[in-house]
């Protein structure tokens, strides 16, 4: 077992870390990976002791029954309210957390920023390592400045840029599912796909977010982060090892030849918002009506970009990337459509559809359609459809980042040089969507967005 490690949380008392971090991490403490972990909260909000204790043992309740592991974690738990920017407060965090701690900003950019800031004034332990949630800035130029900074504290495998789509086990199939067979690793390529759909869809609203939300919108908190990373397991070369190295420097040459499909925002990108409408059942306001939103700022719910991958593996391959909220389903998948076979033999009738491949994100689920006679008569071609349920992990996407933290292994977090070319992969679309060179559409709740994005964007066929 690891020596017990403190976890030092900068915005304990926000909604993330109670809504996803601390129960990812009662996930971890559950299961058979639990290693020894003292918890520290901090933040601007008093909290009293027993406040805070309560928040975690809840939010480790939601996991299951409280084990040995996770009781010990509950019983040394403390919060610390002060200014995090007060280079004082700071150096006694540091003195309370002891050897090599874990501190994890769970907080915006501008205000992690300005604790990194006032970090180079304080002396950290050795083996102090660093945690941030996303967005990691706020553009190419943030992205970098903080790289910077946080470059300056301490070496960059002591870093975690934190994207918890890269727990998900859905997600981490990718891997065994691209290069662990032989049905799919061989066609894995633009010979043989004729595109790339990587979709993350919510019937859920705004949720009363709109403090961080209305600040980011769909194109900021979906594609700029998660989707983009899933885009890189998708399309990245073999990793020699499965070691942070090999495998993050994959991703990276992936997502450094990742542009906008034929070079123009305006034709690969859509942006709209949702109005008044009816949505899993619930009546959801109009996004411009909702509490806490600046209409004036046209956030956009809805987001769509289209890029390319140009190495000779993905040229000509548009992957598509989408997210939106207040949907009519819940539709979280990769959709790989693979070229329909050049020739039939006469006398076979039907359709000359390729095969399409199915990864369910959440829930993890693999659906295979292939071309098969006799669907509708002894010589018809139809599909068939190969189903099945991916394996899934008690422990939650938060709680397999968290492990990786914890043990010191950046495999699973976002290397410096992803973070900022996340952003400049997208900066011309956030820069015409600024000046209004893509207008912003609108969609009633519950539909499945403007009835124009229903077929195909003749740039992105």
């Amino acid at each position: 077992m690891l020596t017990q490690r403190t976890v030092v949380i900068f915005g304990a008392s926000g909604d993330l870390s109670s809504r996803l971090l601390l129960p990812g991490l009662g996930s971890l403490l559950a299961g058979p990976r639990a290693t020894a972990v003292r918890i520290i909260g901090t933040g601007r909000s008093p909290l009293a002791a027993d406040e805070w204790t309560d928040r975690v043992r809840t939010a480790f309740e939601s996991q299951g029954e409280i084990g040995p592991v996770a009781a010990e974690t509950l019983a040394t738990t403390q919060y610390v309210a002060g200014n995090p920017t007060d280079p004082a407060h700071l150096r006694a965090l540091l003195e309370l957390a002891g050897p090599a701690p874990v501190l994890y900003f769970s907080l915006p950019p501008a205000v992690t920023t300005s604790i990194v800031e006032t970090l180079q004034r304080v002396e950290l332990p050795e083996g102090t390592e660093l945690a941030f949630e996303k967005p990691f800035g706020t553009d190419a130029a943030s992205a970098a400045a903080l790289n910077k900074l946080v470059g300056s504290l301490v070496p960059e495998e002591n870093v975690h840029r934190v994207d918890h789509f890269l727990g998900r086990t859905a997600v981490l199939n990718l891997i065994g599912l691209r290069f662990a067979n032989r049905l799919f690793e061989p066609v894995w390529n633009a010979e043989h796909i004729e595109s790339v759909e990587i979709v993350y869809d919510e019937t859920l609203g705004l949720e009363g977010r709109a403090q961080y939300y209305d600040n980011a919108g769909a194109l900021v908190d979906m594609i700029q982060s998660h989707l983009l990373l899933v885009l890189a397991l998708l399309a990245m070369d073999a990793p020699a090892t499965m070691d942070a190295v090999e495998v993050r420097s994959e991703m990276a040459r992936a997502l450094r030849s990742t542009h906008l499909y034929r070079g123009s925002a305006i034709e690969a990108s859509r942006r709209a918002r949702y109005t008044a409408g009816i949505a899993n059942g619930r009546v959801v306001p109009p996004y411009a009506g909702e509490a806490g939103v600046d209409p004036a700022r046209e956030t956009e719910t809805l987001a769509e970009v289209t890029v390319e991958v140009g190495t000779n593996r993905w040229a000509g391959v548009p992957f598509t990337l989408r997210s939106g909220k207040a949907l009519g389903a819940a539709r979280k998948e990769i959709v790989i459509k693979f070229k329909p076979l050049r020739h039939l033999p006469s006398g076979l009738h039907g359709g000359r559809d390729g095969e399409t491949l199915r990864i369910g994100l959440n829930p993890g689920e693999l659906s295979l359609s292939v071309p098969a006679l006799g669907v509708d008569g002894p010589y018809t071609m139809g599909q068939v459809f190969l189903d099945a349920t991916l394996p899934s992990s008690a422990v939650l996407p938060y709680g397999e980042v968290l492990n990786g933290i914890l043990r010191g292994d950046p495999l699973l977090s976002v290397r410096g040089d992803v973070a900022e070319r996340c952003w400049e992969i997208l900066e011309p679309v956030i820069d015409a969507w600024h000046t209004d060179e893509v207008p912003l559409e609108e969609y009633e709740a519950g539909s499945d967005g403007p009835a124009e994005w229903q077929t195909p964007r003749e740039s992105a066929a």
